[in-house]
């Protein structure tokens, strides 16, 4: 009986393996007179029976069906392209040079595998057959065609260059996944789905682009949805498959007559929501901590959800708060002029030190209508997605609601990005401080553990820079000089940085340091954020930094460094310095008399600077200690009036004052400022004054405030404190977290 029921196995097997394969072929492009023998049978009836579709009635089918499903009417082309015109008046200049660029390299017929060479005799590198095989500058051959009133050469150069990759295929003449540098690699492949889609919308009224013609592109996309299909049943995690995927999910939504489309729209779907679940963190964010990717993962969900939306498909309530989240976390990470902070591999254009945000969030408020989101948008959409939006969410921008936004502080805990905020004028003042690593996929990271930024009076007076992949310098922008961050001896945080296997200029570190939060919390007196991080480990020495914003002055960076053996402890802060005060005053200016000063409380050693690509740093550094606290003053100033006064011993800080404090310390080791009622110590043990004593388990960082009936004290320690109180009403003994508060009554 054993061989029956292993025959019955065999038997289930197949028919598992038949019920669950693919109609359309991946490997092949199926011939045009062929592709009506694909359609569902309803489908075919609806044609007149499948001996009766012609070419012809297969492509106007197609065409009508595009003309609804589409992000737009093709119909409207020539009426939406003159708009376009006049909304982007220099986006000629750019589709024009991309254009010329791509015709120059690239044969119309043109090697799809490595090594081969430009037109010009020079080799094509890895970097330039990735994005051949996006087909990017296609497109812009596309615009091209259509400011150069027509010209067919440019419709031509399309067809051929499809079915050159069509050729490849047959003759397996391509480069794999396994080669480094996969053509039909999801996430390449996905570009490319997208790009040819919208040059395929562009054609369909053009005399030049036949049934024929139309009927071998959708074959051709037809067989990379295959393609899609069979190589990502398992999850992978990172925005590659989540291109693919949203592209597959398109195909399955634009061509859902032909037969087994509804198993590419249930296995995209499914993953995309996968990716969903697992890579939009639970704050919000993109889990590869980069401005840059997570709009991309913005428009890959858009894609899909708009074109649902347009055929009256359901997508379900957690894809709609997911995608709704993925916007709102711009508003929150946004500076005061609406752009944005430079995460990690944020990638164009490389040196800028912001991210331009507001074409996300115009396209936020076309999808939801949030008056925030408003707050941020512009009466036009971004060049790009101009194409990918109807007639009707156009006509919103003619009447955009805006409200400022009602937080100012806030966090991201799982991302571990902590913004200290004052508000959203154009003066106010914006820290972020970022102490986070993805566990899964760190590949987009940078060594900026614990590395802050900032802005002040519409300036980024402690900037981060965008990176190129393909600059030569990746790797020294992607580390720790120029970030705002600490560094022992000649460490940096990134180690073992290793270039991706295709040479196409994207590298990662196989080792940044582990991040830990220890205390964030924001009252009406201070923002104090404090964390750790591993990095110096490796030389035996434990590293904190606090970040302390004294609402609405000034910021204190505390950076602490603990060994058995001496080191040189150092500070690199970005930007164009004089040094002022040596070595203890800093000072960047900026265009409009506005400036920031960088002022050491603790004597330091030595600053130098240094720079690259027209970018500058300065690094502070102390000597050979074992343990070393740097406490630094990040000082914004509007006008040179209200500079730090370079020129006084003790110069006040907005009103605080060093040292001068009205409670008696136990020593001279204590450092204080101080300001009506309020004063911040630094390693304090004990304080008195008047009646009030109070009493620390050990030399401890505290904000303390005395006001008519109350005494508030909270921790900015990095340690877990016991305190004693005398002279309140309350009990004198308490325990005390870090970044926590205790309010006591005083005994009048």
């Amino acid at each position: 009986m054993n061989w029956l029921k292993n025959v019955l196995i065999i038997i289930c097997f197949i028919c598992f393996q038949i019920t669950n394969a693919q109609t359309i072929l991946s490997n092949e492009v199926i011939e045009t007179n062929k592709l009506a023998k694909l359609l569902k049978s309803d489908v075919q009836q609806s044609l007149g029976g499948i001996t009766t579709i012609s070419k012809g009635r297969l492509a106007q089918y197609f065409r009508e069906k595009f003309s609804e499903r589409y992000f737009y009417n093709w119909k409207q082309f020539n009426t939406r392209f003159e708009a376009y015109k006049s909304i982007y008046p220099n986006a000629e200049i750019a589709h024009t040079e991309n254009a010329l660029d791509h015709l120059s390299k690239f044969a119309d017929a043109t090697t799809w595998k490595l090594p081969f060479d430009y037109q010009n005799g020079a080799p094509v590198n890895a970097y330039a057959l990735r994005h051949l095989a996006r087909q990017h500058k296609m497109l812009d051959i596309a615009f091209y065609y259509n400011y150069q009133n027509k010209n067919a050469d440019y419709l031509n150069y399309f067809k051929t260059q499809l079915k050159s990759l069509n050729t490849a295929l047959l003759a397996h003449d391509y480069e794999t996944i396994e080669d480094g540098n996969g053509v039909y690699e999801a996430f390449r492949s996905g570009y490319r789905i997208l790009n040819w889609l919208e040059i395929h919308n562009m054609f369909l009224g053009e005399n030049g682009y036949s049934d024929e013609d139309q009927l071998v592109t959708i074959a051709t996309l037809l067989q990379h949805g295959a393609h899609l299909y069979e190589t990502n049943e398992a999850f992978v995690p990172g925005n590659h498959q989540t291109r693919g995927m949203s592209a597959l999910a398109m195909l399955s939504i634009l061509f859902r007559d032909f037969k087994g489309t509804n198993k590419w729209y249930e296995r995209a779907m499914n993953q995309l929501e996968a990716h969903l679940n697992k890579e939009i963190n639970e704050d919000g964010f993109q889990f590869e901590r980069s401005v840059h990717y997570h709009m991309s993962d913005i428009d890959n969900y858009y894609y899909v959800y708009q074109l649902a939306k347009n055929s009256q498909i359901n997508v379900s309530d957690f894809w709609e708060s997911k995608l709704k989240s993925l916007f709102t976390t711009l508003t929150k990470i946004a500076y005061p002029d609406k752009s944005a902070p430079v995460f990690s591999d944020d990638t164009s254009p490389p040196w800028s030190e912001k991210n331009d945000i507001a074409g996300a969030l115009t396209l936020g408020y076309l999808l939801f209508e949030d008056p925030e989101m408003g707050y941020f948008a512009n009466n036009h959409v971004d060049q790009k997605i101009f194409w990918y939006v109807s007639d009707s969410q156009l006509k919103m921008l003619n009447n955009i609601e805006s409200k400022t936004p009602h937080f100012k502080s806030v966090i991201f805990p799982t991302t571990g990005y902590y913004i200290m905020r004052e508000g959203w004028k154009n003066h106010d003042k914006v820290m972020v401080i970022s102490n986070g690593l993805d566990k899964d996929k760190p590949d987009h990271q940078h060594g900026d553990m614990l590395g802050v930024q900032a802005m002040a009076n519409g300036q980024v007076i402690l900037p981060n820079y965008q990176v190129r992949y393909s600059l030569k310098d990746l790797e020294f922008f992607k580390n720790s000089m120029v970030k705002n961050v600490a560094l022992v001896d000649n460490e940096l945080q990134g180690k073992q940085y290793t270039s991706n296997q295709g040479g196409s200029g994207f590298g990662k570190f196989k080792e940044l340091p582990q991040p830990k939060t220890i205390a964030w919390n924001s009252t009406e007196n201070l923002d104090v954020y404090i964390g750790s991080h591993d990095g110096f480990e490796n030389i035996n020495v434990k590293y904190t930094r606090q970040v302390i914003y004294l609402k609405d002055d000034f910021w204190i960076v505390k950076d602490n460094f603990k060994s058995d053996k001496p080191h040189t402890y150092k500070q690199i802060w970005q930007g164009h310095y004089s040094l002022e005060t040596a070595p203890n005053l800093l000072r960047s200016t900026f265009n409009d008399g506005s400036g920031s000063d960088i002022y050491q409380l603790m004597g330091v050693d030595s600053v130098v600077t240094s720079g690259a690509r027209g970018k500058e740093w300065a690094i502070v550094s102390k000597r050979n200690k074992t343990d070393f606290n740097f406490i630094t003053v990040i000082f914004p100033f509007a006008k040179y009036d209200s500079r730090i006064d370079e020129e006084k011993n003790d110069p006040e800080l907005k009103g605080w004052k060093l040292n001068n404090s009205k409670w008696k310390t136990e020593s001279n080791q204590a450092t204080s400022l101080t300001k009506g009622d309020c004063t911040v110590f630094f390693s304090v043990k004990k304080i008195e004054l008047s009646k009030l004593k109070i009493t620390f388990s050990e030399a401890a960082d505290v904000f303390v405030k005395r006001d008519d009936n109350t005494l508030t004290i909270q921790s900015l320690n990095t340690k877990s404190l016991q305190l004693e109180v005398l002279g309140v009403k309350e009990k004198g003994k308490a325990s005390l977290i870090p970044g926590n508060q205790l309010i006591f009554t005083l005994k009048l």
